[in-house]
Order: C-alpha cells, then structure tokens, then sequence
C-alpha cells in the first residue's frame, strides 16, 4: 500500500485566488470554466461567474476551499511542489 502524505491546502484570500488567476493569464469566467462553478449571461452580455466574483471579494465572506484551491494551482502549474502529470504519456 501507497504512503499518503498530507498535504497542507489552506483557503486561500479572495487576493490570493485573484492573483493565481491572474498569473495563469484566466479571466473569471474562464477559471469558473475549469473549475466547474457556474458561469451565467451578464447584465451587459458576455458571460459572468458571480460564484467566482464572490471568492475574489475581500468584502464576501466565502474562500475558496483549500483542496479546491490546491487543484487549481495543479491545472494552472502554479502549485509550489507538486506537478500533474499525465499516466499516459512516458516520462
């Protein structure tokens, strides 16, 4: 059997969670997207993620979980130590 190693996944700050975003060069609606929040249409047409939109106000009192947080930073290639790699392509 595998040893399973804990790994610390803090919320992150609705800042936090903007600056990944931004570093992975992602809009909102586009982070929503990959991450399976909901997206509607806008007041002003296009699309919108008020899901998303709440997670990155400093005013809304909701984070982002932490696991959550950790698979976004994975997809994006941000996380600091850990990498995803696909099973199938050889190494």
């Amino acid at each position: 059997m595998p040893t399973i190693t804990p790994l610390s996944m803090p919320s992150p700050s609705g800042d936090a969670l903007k600056a990944a975003r931004v570093a992975a060069g992602l809009s909102q609606v586009e982070a929503a997207q990959l991450m399976g929040y909901p997206v509607q249409p806008g007041s002003r047409g296009g699309l919108q993620s008020r899901t998303w939109q709440a997670l990155e106000s400093p005013s809304d009192p909701r984070n982002m979980p932490g696991p959550i947080f950790a698979m976004f930073q994975l997809m994006t290639g941000q996380h600091a130590e850990l990498r995803l790699v696909n099973q199938r392509d050889p190494q």
